[in-house]
């Protein structure tokens, strides 16, 4: 039997991992298997929650505010391309951060969303026979969802709804009315339209409705402000956009034009400069006439000339009354109208014949041909050109009327004999040297007016940790402090729960090698019951620890065990021991 007793000592060690770890794990009480169960699966939790965490991905709102209809065809769509996607609590549907854009894209190929509107894809599925009637009011619903679709590309705008009042055309003129528009928009929080966007809305309404003045265009938001009126008040008062805005590159042309021309001797942080521009923008046109003698004879110029020239011959009609009366007079033979009888020289002639003629007023008629009296007239009439100017001007907008410029500098810094820093006025003649560039830098004229102001004063110095945004402030740092402490809240988790409750029922399991070879770990020399007085036996000492305590019930246990498995063997080993006692 003491054979046996050895043989079977001799084989617990060659025992398999399997039965070791399942005699480890029976060294345990009830409460320790179950605190050790639960410890395991907290830890398997916790390193699988954080693969998956980490693995995780960044999602992104895709789209916000969808109505029904289109979240479910988009929904569609990303469920056919595989596409991961979520619902968030406010209602945003996310996608991962890093194909927000490709999903933006391929949605919008698509034509989603459509916004909860149609356009003038209304138009692509009519129906055979539909009416006039029912065309017509197709293409204004188009028409509105057009136009509200390109309203709401505007930043500030969420949505935007047109509505159109297109009258039917007439052939009467009286009866001819003008189409009229109004348009509801939905701004996001905190974001307002300045003029100019309103101005820019009124007037693409308008453009896209034929014969639609930007006048009968109405732009209301969402709390009913009637934004429409509020360009036309600013307009009215001479607060346009663009005119301001030209006031402000003209002052900042300036300001730059000084700043360029002081920082290489100041320094860019030692001085200031402000510029106010009163700028003209009327504009005016006039046109002169005017007229001036003709002084000298060789510069005039005949415009038209006109001159009458007439003869008449008078004959009294006389005689006595009878046959003779009837008769033609007898040719005059008065010396004074009748030449002397002869020829002329070089003309031939008969003798005895009267020769003479008679040239007036055009008019040529021999001599003895023309009656007695004869009356000539003449008359000129001679129209000059006048010296005439004609001068249109016109002056242009945007004309300087005047400026005013303020330059501040700041003191010199210096350091005096001791090393202390300290600060001094600029001289006399430096500041007067500065003065003059900077007329000269800003175009300075003194019959427009201008005004220059340089004063030299020390600067107060300022505290740049109240304007800089702190550290511990940063978004950046902010964020990656948080994933920092994510995961030491991990590693602390995992950690506790090793070294309190992992690490003590993991001794308990596996005693150390010495505690077996001091309490007699081998079998064939009794090791069992020796063990256990000797566990007993420390037990009982000061300052034993509870795996002491603990093996030396394991290995009473164990005993116990196989006791119940082989009485008889135990028998023969008590024997034994006492038949050694009696000797």
């Amino acid at each position: 039997m003491a054979a046996t007793t050895e043989t079977t000592a001799g084989n617990a060690p060659a025992a398999n991992p399997a039965e070791r770890l399942r005699d480890a794990f029976n060294r345990l009480g009830s409460q320790q298997k179950l605190v050790l169960m639960v410890a395991l699966a907290a830890i398997v939790a916790v390193i699988v929650g954080t693969i998956l965490w980490s693995r995780q991905p960044n999602w992104k709102v895709l789209f916000s505010n969808l109505n029904e209809k289109d979240g479910g065809s988009i929904a569609a769509v990303l469920e056919q391309q595989n596409i991961p996607h979520r619902y968030s609590d406010t209602g945003a549907l996310l996608v991962p951060a890093e194909r927000v854009h490709e999903v933006r894209l391929k949605l919008a190929s698509q034509g989603l969303p459509r916004g909860g509107m149609v356009g003038f894809e209304l138009m692509e599925n009519q129906k055979f026979g539909v009416s006039q009637f029912a065309e017509q009011v197709n293409y204004q619903r188009g028409l509105e969802g057009e136009l509200a679709r390109t309203i709401q590309s505007i930043g500030s705008v969420q949505s935007a709804r047109v509505h159109l009042a297109i009258p039917k055309p007439s052939v009467f003129v009286r009866e001819e009315q003008k189409p009229t528009a109004s348009v509801m928009l939905n701004l996001y929080p905190g974001r307002n339209l300045d003029a100019g966007q309103i101005a820019g809305i009124t007037h693409l309404v308008s453009s896209s409705v034929p014969q639609l003045p930007a006048a009968n265009v109405t732009v209301i938001d969402q709390s009913g402000a009637l934004l429409s009126q509020l360009k036309s008040k600013l307009t009215e008062a001479g607060l346009d956009p663009a005119q301001i805005k030209y006031v402000r590159e003209v002052e900042n042309s300036i300001i730059k034009r000084i700043d360029e021309i002081l920082a290489p001797l100041l320094g860019q942080d030692n001085f200031k400069v402000q510029v106010a521009a009163d700028v003209d923008f009327s504009q005016t046109e006039q046109t002169a006439e005017s007229f001036r003698p003709n002084n000298t004879p060789e510069s005039t110029s005949i415009r038209s000339q006109q001159n009458n020239e007439s003869a008449n011959v008078n004959q009294a009609a006389g005689g006595v009354p009878g046959a003779l009366t009837n008769q033609p007079p007898v040719p005059a033979t008065a010396p004074l109208t009748s030449p002397a009888t002869g020829n002329a020289p070089g003309q031939p002639g008969k003798p005895g014949e009267l020769q003479g003629k008679i040239d007036a007023a055009g008019v040529t008629a021999p001599l003895n041909a023309a009656g007695q009296p004869i009356s000539t007239s003449k008359n000129a009439t001679i129209n000059y050109e006048l010296d005439k100017t004609i001068r249109h001007t016109r002056q242009g907008m945007g004309n300087i009327r005047r400026l005013s410029a303020a330059v501040v500098l700041n003191h010199r810094k210096e350091v005096d004999k001791a090393g202390k820093q300290i600060t001094k006025a600029l001289p006399d003649a430096e500041m007067k040297q500065i003065n003059e560039l900077v007329r000269e830098a800003m175009g300075y004229s003194k019959e427009r007016g201008d005004t220059l102001s340089v004063a030299n004063a020390p600067f107060t110095a300022v505290d740049k940790s109240d304007s800089e945004l702190p550290i511990w402030k940063d978004p950046e740092n902010v964020s990656f402090a948080k994933d920092i402490v994510k995961y030491l809240l991990i590693a602390a988790i995992i950690g506790f729960l090793y070294l309190k409750i992992i690490q003590p029922l993991l001794k308990t399991m596996f005693p150390p090698h010495h505690e077996g070879e001091r309490h007699g770990a081998g079998e064939g020399a009794g090791g069992i019951f020796g063990g256990a007085e000797a566990g007993a036996e420390e037990g009982g000492e000061e300052g034993a620890t509870q795996v002491h305590i603990d093996h030396y019930a394991v290995k009473v246990q164990k005993a116990r065990d196989i006791a119940d498995q082989d009485p008889k063997a135990i028998a023969n080993m008590i024997k034994d021991w006492m038949g050694v006692n009696g000797n």
